[in-house]
């Protein structure tokens, strides 16, 4: 996997101030996409075992809220194999931390239902992952009054609660 930029002081993907990391690769292209040089999933630099030490070092600050993962495409097959290994040592080292994910899929037809976005680590990824905002970028639902999403059809999802309980549920940060 390769990754655009690490923010180590990223206040606009998530509440509080974050650690995010833009991955490369994304077969969506979504008319208006922020962030096209990301769709090559070549672009950027390598991941490697020294990034992820980075990015974890990175969160060890108390005023630090968590992760976010964006690209490009987190829920890209190839970029679920890396990613799982780092959320999972993040949520061992730091459990009190918040794990956001950006995705163009939709949760429920594409995360939870077979689909050419789930593998065999989707479950597992899924299950580290407390916020998703899911949906891809609409250009004509556009809004800029809404909290941390681009166009009216992105949702910002309770994962946990909505693997609990068998359906999807909303944060408050939709309203």
């Amino acid at each position: 996997m390769n990754y655009a930029s690490i923010k180590k002081c990223d206040i606009a993907n998530g509440t509080g101030v974050r650690v995010s990391l833009f991955v490369s690769g994304c077969t969506h292209h979504c008319q208006g996409c922020f962030n096209k040089e990301t769709w090559d999933f070549g672009y950027g630099s390598e991941y490697s075992e020294k990034t992820q030490q980075e990015i974890i070092e990175a969160l060890k600050p108390a005023h630090i809220s968590g992760l976010t993962l964006i690209g490009g495409e987190p829920m890209e097959p190839s970029n679920q194999r890396v990613l799982v290994n780092l959320v999972k040592q993040v949520k061992q080292i730091y459990p009190n931390k918040n794990i956001w994910c950006y995705t163009g899929y939709n949760f429920e037809n594409d995360l939870l239902k077979d689909s050419r976005a789930r593998c065999e680590v989707t479950d597992e990824l899924l299950s580290y992952i407390d916020i998703i905002v899911d949906g891809r970028f609409e250009a004509e639902k556009r809004n800029l009054m809404l909290k941390f999403r681009g166009s009216e059809n992105q949702r910002i999802i309770l994962v946990q609660q909505s693997l609990k309980s068998g359906k999807t549920i909303l944060s408050e940060l939709n309203k």
